[in-house]
Formats: C-alpha cells, structure tokens, sequence
C-alpha cells in the first residue's frame, strides 16, 4: 500500500482536496538532485482542512474515477 505525505494546494471541489507530493531523484548520468511533483485527488472525508495543510495520504480502493486516495491523518 502506497502512503505519501504532501501538501494541500486545493479545496474547491466537495469531500475532494488536491495534494502535491515532492520527491527527489538523481539523474542517472548527470547525478544532478532533481525535484518532481505530482498532484493527487484524494478523499477527506468530515476533515476540517485548510489549504498548506501537510497531510499523509494512503491508497485505498478507487472511490472515483480520479480519487484513490484518502487522507490518513493532519501532519501540520
């Protein structure tokens, strides 16, 4: 099972936050410290969040057609 933490960048949408996930990697020939993001849909649930939020994210089931997330717990 997959569990990210990231950040909340959106909540315009019902019981749906949008949370941006940042990794880094090294370029194989380079060996240059790159940064990649990725936006997830995720599930809240009754959370009461606010954009910033750092949040821990976990697979689950798909809930819809772009939603396989859920929030696990309110880092910060």
């Amino acid at each position: 099972m997959k569990a990210f933490r990231g950040k909340i960048i959106s909540l315009k949408m019902q019981k749906t936050a949008v949370v941006q996930v940042q990794r880094t990697t090294v370029h194989p020939l380079y060996k240059k410290v790159l940064r990649r993001r990725k936006k997830y849909k995720v599930d809240t649930g009754d959370l009461t969040l606010s954009l910033g939020d750092t949040v821990k994210i976990v697979e689950t089931r798909p809930i819809s057609k772009d939603k396989n997330f859920k929030i696990e717990k309110i880092i910060k």
